[in-house]
């Protein structure tokens, strides 16, 4: 299928590994033009120039921290005016309700809630001034089902799908579709580092962890980053324009829900 946005120009986040690496490789692959950013930088250019090569688009890399307001002007200002916005950070660490105090709580919604609302506030008025445009926030299955040892994540990011369920309705008729996709485990870092501490807690092997977690997946597996990045390039395409504040699922049927 050709997702008619070669030329267009993405800004996606955290994109030097895992799902945002995902979504910026299969970005490329339908011929955007990619601003990619992450904190390493020796980590981001590498993939960078494994997309170039790879895809033969241009791709420019700012490494910074998307969540510190420096961090996030000076991606910002390299972007400038771009069609596509793939919103995507760290997920706060897991624990217990009564490990967390409002440090916290703020640290968590500075992230995964506060970032992608600044990021959508400052690109999406130029995306509307053209008629067009594109924003894919990577949050996750939690908020539709929670994850009881994750609460922070839990809490931030059904903070952001509120916003996003009002903001896209108000925002589509300028032609600037927003939705959200919500993984569930995939075979990044997070996940090792969530397998790791099944492990360390059940004084079993990480490789067990993983079995453990896959065997309560319908699929009985991990996704894959370039199963997650074909469904953000898609709701990038021209073909998504009707696709309006969803909330779409990958995560093997783990989540047990009817919608």
């Amino acid at each position: 299928m050709d997702l008619g946005i070669a030329g267009k120009r993405a800004l996606v986040c955290a994109s030097s590994k895992g799902l945002g690496r995902g979504c910026a490789e299969a970005l490329a692959e339908a011929g955007v033009e990619l601003v990619m950013n992450a904190r390493g930088a020796e980590a981001l250019e590498a993939t960078a120039q494994e997309i170039r090569d790879t895809y033969g688009v241009a791709v420019t890399t700012v490494a910074a921290d998307i969540v510190s307001p420096e961090g996030r002007a000076k991606v910002l200002e390299v972007a400038g005016d771009v069609d596509i916005l793939v919103t995507n950070a760290g997920g706060p660490p897991p624990g217990l309700w009564s490990d967390w105090g409002r440090e916290e709580f703020v640290a968590a919604l500075d992230a995964n809630m506060l970032t992608p609302i600044a990021l959508m506030t400052e690109l999406m008025p130029k995306m509307a001034a053209k008629g067009w445009g594109r924003v894919v926030n990577i949050t996750s299955q939690s908020v539709k089902a929670p994850i009881p040892q994750l609460g922070l994540s839990n809490a931030a990011r059904t903070g952001l799908t509120g916003y996003v369920a009002g903001t896209a309705r108000q925002v589509a008729p300028d032609g600037v579709i927003v939705n959200n996709l919500l993984p569930g485990i995939h075979a990044t870092d997070r996940a090792v580092s969530l397998d790791g501490g099944v492990a360390a807690a059940q004084g079993i092997s990480l490789e067990e962890a993983a079995e453990q977690r896959a065997a309560t997946i319908p699929a009985r597996r991990y996704g894959t980053r370039q199963e997650f990045g074909a469904m953000c390039a898609f709701l990038c395409s021209q073909q998504a324009g009707f696709i309006v504040g969803q909330n779409i699922l990958l995560d093997g049927g783990a989540t047990n829900a009817t919608l």
